[in-house]
């Protein structure tokens, strides 16, 4: 079965999207998510939720990222669709970069792709997921994995039959940007010139412009004025193409910088060097070194080569950060993942899930009393520990639930990492994780404590979730399972006290 769906409300508020005109958008959005005469199912829902986002990216609201974010995944996780959860996660892919975090990212690339994956039935709708998977690759920077994405794309519209009329033009000239930016200027013209040859195989449109989508224009227009900033002289009209499009922030940034490349062209340098001055969005849609570079291009023109030089070496600096950054991502995946691993083959040896935390794996507080109950039969004490996660309510209010459940899953693989064999680690809802120690003394405890909070301040949260720190507070106090009491409930009522007692010493 298709997984597109196409309600009229749903078409109205696509076209709304599609065409620039993103607060309409919204508005067809937010008629269908509260029409209590005609209720969205949970097809409708999940797609309305995703326009909904892709609008509120489109204008860079991003204090409301979170809160949509949360949104989308509730009824796309409701609905279960492999395209529409693709679709999420190449969303929120985006919001995790604008958010600072390439680290969540990178994790939603990755789910989007496997989700994508898995459709048995190329359409329309999962033609869009693949080329916005393809978009956010390009974005961050794995031009690589853009590539792929967007070829992906490509097969899906054959298989669908789609008139598409050109392959991923924003993918093409991010990549292009990102050899000019790190010295193969050679690189960059060759495949922007091939881009812009793909257009004379277009049917123009009546007023002589390309026969691309409109919203692709721009990037035509860029993709001209960029050329014609190194000393080329492409056919297409820059400035027209510039025009076209819609009114959301990356076209205004790409009309911004395509006027400073044609000021460049024209010689017109020290023009082209105030609009540089000039803020802009808030997203780099071009790459955050491109300014650095078309200051660099103005001074040559000036033949200012100290100037040039400085510029291109800022160019270059910039283009190497972000790399660097990629790279150190790859090590704290790999942490993380061997992190997962062990905390797998910890709860392997569970017999069933409704003994586990469905978010972390963790045994869950069932499990808790099942360990209870026997160390009563056995009269053995133990030690018993209550960690809270500091600043976990404004990760949540912050960067909404969904990153919570990161952190809490983040949170359960350094508990599994740094515990001793024989330790027993539950987590009891919320952010409160409970340790059990067996055969240990309590004075041993300010050991084990220090160990666990110092893992959680070694931890890279920023990577995760920037500007919101994570600590740990642990309180310790003796599970005292003598076998006392009315059984099984009298047992697990002293380990509530324990529990209390625990948070009591956690808080002063």
């Amino acid at each position: 079965m298709s997984a597109y769906v196409a309600t009229d409300r749903l078409t109205k508020a696509r076209h709304f999207l599609s065409v620039g005109e993103v607060l309409d958008a919204i508005a067809a959005t937010d008629a269908i998510m509260t029409d209590a005469t005609n209720p969205p199912d949970a097809a409708e829902r999940a797609w309305a939720s995703l326009l909904r986002l892709s609008a509120v990216i489109n204008l860079e609201r991003s204090s409301e990222y979170a809160a949509n974010v949360d949104c989308a995944f509730s009824a796309v996780r409701a609905y279960g669709d492999h395209t529409a959860l693709g679709c999420f996660h190449a969303l929120a892919a985006f919001t995790s970069n604008a958010d600072g975090s390439v680290e969540r990212c990178v994790t939603h690339l990755v789910r989007s792709t496997r989700e994508l994956s898995k459709i048995e039935t190329p359409d329309w709708q999962a033609w869009v997921a693949w080329h916005n998977l393809a978009v956010v690759y390009s974005y961050i920077g794995f031009h690589e994995h853009a590539a792929q994405a967007a070829a992906r794309a490509r097969e899906t519209a054959l298989a669908a039959k789609l008139n598409r009329t050109l392959s991923a033009p924003e993918v093409q000239v991010r990549h292009a940007l990102s050899l000019d930016h790190r010295g193969d200027t050679d690189g960059c013209i060759r495949i922007l010139r091939a881009l812009l040859a793909q257009t004379k195989r277009l049917k123009p449109y009546d007023d002589g412009l390309p026969g691309a989508d409109w919203i692709d224009l721009p990037w035509l227009g860029y993709a001209a004025a960029r050329l014609r900033a190194l000393g080329e002289q492409p056919e297409i009209d820059a400035r027209r193409c510039l025009a076209a499009g819609g009114n959301d922030a990356w076209t205004a940034d790409l009309r911004h910088f395509g006027r400073i490349c044609l000021a460049i062209a024209g010689e017109s340098t020290d023009k082209a060097r105030r609009g540089l001055a000039q803020p802009t969005s808030t997203a780099a849609v071009l790459g955050p070194a491109e300014p650095a570079r078309l200051r660099a291009l103005s001074h040559m023109v000036d033949k200012d080569t100290q100037q040039a030089w400085s510029s291109d070496r800022e160019a270059f600096a910039i283009h190497a950060r972000t790399n660097d950054q990629l790279r150190r991502l790859f090590v704290d995946s790999v942490a993380a993942r061997l992190d997962h691993e062990n905390l797998r083959r910890t709860v392997d040896s569970y017999s069933s899930n409704a003994m586990t935390d469905a978010l972390t794996g963790l045994p869950n507080r069932r499990q808790l009393q099942k360990l209870v109950d026997e160390l009563a039969e056995r009269a053995q004490s133990s030690i018993c520990g209550v960690l809270n996660l500091g600043g976990f309510s404004r990760v949540n209010i912050e960067h909404g639930h969904l990153t919570g459940d990161t952190v809490l899953q983040r949170a359960a693989g350094i508990l599994m990492r740094v515990m001793r064999r024989g330790d027993f680690v539950a987590r009891c809802g919320g952010d409160e994780f409970v340790l059990v120690l067996q055969s240990t003394p309590i004075d041993r405890t300010t050991e084990i404590g220090r160990r666990i909070t110092d893992a959680f301040e070694a931890e890279d949260w920023e990577a995760l979730i920037p500007g919101t720190p994570i600590d740990a507070r642990v309180g310790w106090a003796v599970l005292h399972t003598d076998g006392g009491g009315d059984g099984v409930v009298g047992t697990f009522n002293m380990t509530d006290h324990a529990i209390r007692t625990a948070k009591q010493a956690a808080a002063t």
